[in-house]
């Protein structure tokens, strides 16, 4: 049943200088779950994001790397895409805050603040830092607390007692980048006063929040609302203020007006037009339009006080709801390095499907702001017992005995009462689980599912059709088929948290598509297609493997990032590889050939070689990897060529589908492949002449 809601859906942006952790995902998966449930439903749903590109980390560390902001944000951009795309959450617009539209919109929205004299400029005192010639942002500086005398606090909050307070506030400030003390120093700066808004958003606050998220904020009432420093002062990679020379926008003034870019990209590239979907300016849509962000806890004051009065003054809708959740805690504990329990998206995807971490997620997520724990041996028993044991368990068992023992053809279930009632019970439970759904409670979702699944598992084994399919085909042929087809409206509902599971079914039953509505329509009395892999049980040594990966740190002179201490502590003991005439260095375990079949070996030209300053292993490589485009690697294998001028036109042998490694000197997007030890024997691996660039070697 079509529902017909046209609805506007973001997740809080993530910022360009830094990857994407399994604490980040509790967000953008909770939200992919209920964009998928809202499509599923037939309403238009449109899921916008963006990369957080402005602000002074990024400039910094983009001098720190030799580069420009605009090449390091794009380069951000594509490994997050890469992360998300790998972890199925499925964007209709991911863009970027340093777009021209987002331009457009923060000078808009800005000079909509001026008009109505909701923006004043004040003299404050701003931390200096003389060695680093710049005001330092409030990340940039660490000091004591001045409420709980807590060490090593940022200058904005504390970790320790959650208190608030500028950054000049702190005792025995540092300065982050350089180590210096900073000094106080006045700068003239702009302010967007909520105070003249305070009745208005005392008002909003409770009707788009729940309760425990506007009683916090509602406290501040209580006493005049302190205004907003909205400017920063040059030298800052962002958008310059229009009418206030060296004076630039806030990070967090444009980046939640990136939410409204990202949607007028969408809509210029769909043809749709933004006050359809975000009415603006007083220009209204012919319906109006539902618009939901999902948060942190750690961000509210910026979408549920500064956010709202911006959007009020500027004549913007303001969105509907504000769904606040809570933190990532690994093992009952803030995650960790030094434990390994912090762990990037790409480090779990180089040892686990992204399939069992959405399952998990969805089981554990209820539509709060309570904190949600990823507790590594209740994983793998959830995934193992449930998404394994009962739900994938009833297609291999009925699928694989109905394609061996019956020519894979489904029974019609005309006149078979138990059969429709079974089936009549599983499809009953859908209006529960949907609105588990639109209530974000994905985890009692996830536990009617099971129900439902037990009660299908409890028909199988009553059945034993094991044993019935020696003595009466034709039976047996109806307990699969009821079977399959109770599978079939499981997989249904779990679509929106498990994409690719679900269409990987699909293709079981012959289909193409399933919406909600899907669930109430039989398939039988057709060949059903070749069951394949839909989810495997997880090994505990995935995940000690996994931890074991993010717990190890990078060589700290800059050399291969992922060269393992066991590596490192051999060379230096002498060991055998080190030595004249030393013996072969022992087989390493075998690999079964369809995990060989997983590297993509490509034929690449150099197009430059040269020296990695201050590092006496590596090569920078630039190659032309045809229609792949051009490669950025580095190689450990300096040593080996004195004139890495030699290499240039050559054409290589190398790894295509590595995954990028960030290394203290770059990122490497491959591996060039090579054959002997560097410095003493061997080169590159490289094909006949004339074999073009791009192409696989097999």
């Amino acid at each position: 049943m079509a529902e017909n809601r046209k609805i506007v859906v973001t997740s809080a942006l993530p910022y360009a200088n830094g990857d994407i952790h399994l604490g980040h995902l509790v967000e953008y998966l909770q939200t992919d779950f209920w964009v998928r449930f809202q499509k599923m439903r037939g309403n238009r749903c449109v899921y916008v994001c963006a990369d957080d590109t402005h602000g002074t980390p990024v400039m910094i560390r983009a001098r720190n790397e030799g580069i420009t902001p605009e090449e390091l944000i794009a380069r951000s951009h594509a490994m997050h895409m890469r992360d998300f795309t790998d972890f199925e959450v499925a964007f209709d617009s991911y863009y970027t805050t340093n777009s021209p539209e987002n331009r457009e919109l923060s000078e808009r929205i800005f000079a909509a603040m001026e008009k109505s004299g909701a923006v004043t400029t004040r003299t404050a005192p701003q931390l200096w830092c003389e060695k680093c010639g710049m005001f330092l942002p409030d990340r940039f500086v660490k000091g004591v607390c001045p409420k709980c005398g807590a060490e090593g606090q940022y200058g904005d909050s504390c970790d320790k007692c959650g208190s608030t307070y500028a950054a000049e506030e702190l005792g025995s400030p540092k300065c982050t980048v350089c180590g210096g003390t900073p000094a106080v120093k006045d700068s003239e700066h702009i302010y967007f006063e909520l105070e003249p808004f305070k009745e208005y958003l005392r008002k909003w606050l409770p009707e788009h929040t729940t309760s425990d998220v506007s009683n916090k904020l509602l406290e501040w009432f209580n006493e005049p609302l302190r205004g907003w420093c909205i400017s920063r002062d040059a030298p800052y990679f962002g958008f310059e203020i229009p009418g206030h020379p060296g004076k630039f926008f806030y990070v967090w003034v444009d980046a939640p007006i990136g939410y409204i870019a990202s949607l007028a990209n969408w809509c210029r590239k769909n043809g749709e037009r933004i006050e359809d979907w975000w009415p603006c300016g007083g220009a209204q849509s012919a319906e109006t339009p539902e618009i939901y962000h999902f948060i942190g806890k750690d961000i509210i004051r910026f979408h549920c006080l500064f956010w709202p009065g911006m959007l009020h003054v500027a004549g913007f809708q303001t969105p509907s709801k504000v769904f606040v959740h809570g933190f990532l805690t690994v093992n009952g504990e803030k995650m960790s390095k030094s434990k390994g329990t912090f762990i990037n998206a790409r480090t779990y995807l180089d040892h686990l499907p992204a399939t069992a971490l959405r399952y998990y997620y969805a089981a554990k997520l209820g539509g709060n702001t309570d904190d949600m724990d990823l507790n590594l041996s209740d994983f793998v028993q959830r995934v193992n017992s449930d998404l394994v044991g009962k739900v994938t368990n009833i297609a291999s068992r009925a699928a694989q005995m109905l394609q061996k023992k019956l020519d894979g053809t489904l029974a019609v279930l005309a006149g078979h009462d138990e059969e429709l009632a079974l089936l009549g019970k599983l499809r009953d439970g859908g209006a529960s689980i949907a609105r588990h759904y639109e209530d974000r409670r994905f985890n009692q979702a996830v536990v009617e599912i099971c129900r439902l699944a037990d009660a299908a598992n409890e028909y199988f084994d009553r059945k034993e059709p094991w044993k019935t399919v020696k003595t009466d085909a034709e039976a047996t042929r109806v307990t699969l088929t009821a079977a399959l087809n109770a599978f079939r409206i499981l997989a249904i509902y779990l679509k929106p948290i498990l994409p690719a599971y679900a269409d990987r079914a699909m293709k079981l039953f012959g289909e193409t598509a399933w919406t909600w509505d899907s669930r109430d329509t039989t398939v039988e009395g057709i060949a059903l297609g070749t069951y394949e892999y839909l989810a495997s049980r997880i090994d505990a040594k995935q995940v000690e493997a996994m931890v074991a990966a993010a717990t190890e740190k990078p060589a700290e002179s800059g050399e291969v990032a992922h060269e393992s201490r066991a590596s490192k502590n051999k060379a230096k003991k002498g060991g055998a590889a080190e030595c004249e005439g030393a013996p072969v260095p022992p087989l390493k375990p075998e690999v079964a050939f369809a995990d060989f079949e997983k590297l993509d070996l490509r034929v690449g030209k150099v197009l430059s070689c040269e020296t990695v300053p201050k590092s006496s292993k590596l090569l920078k490589f630039e190659l032309d990897a045809g229609s792949l485009g051009k490669r950025t690697i580095f190689s450990g294998i300096r040593g080996t060529y004195a004139e890495p001028s030699e290499l240039v036109g050559k054409e290589v042998l190398f790894v295509a589908n590595l995954a990028p490694r960030k290394m203290s000197v770059g990122v490497s997007e491959g591996m060039i492949l090579y054959a002997g030890e560097p410095g003493k024997n061997g080169g590159v691996l490289e094909p006949l002449d004339g074999v073009p660039a791009g192409t696989p070697a097999t």
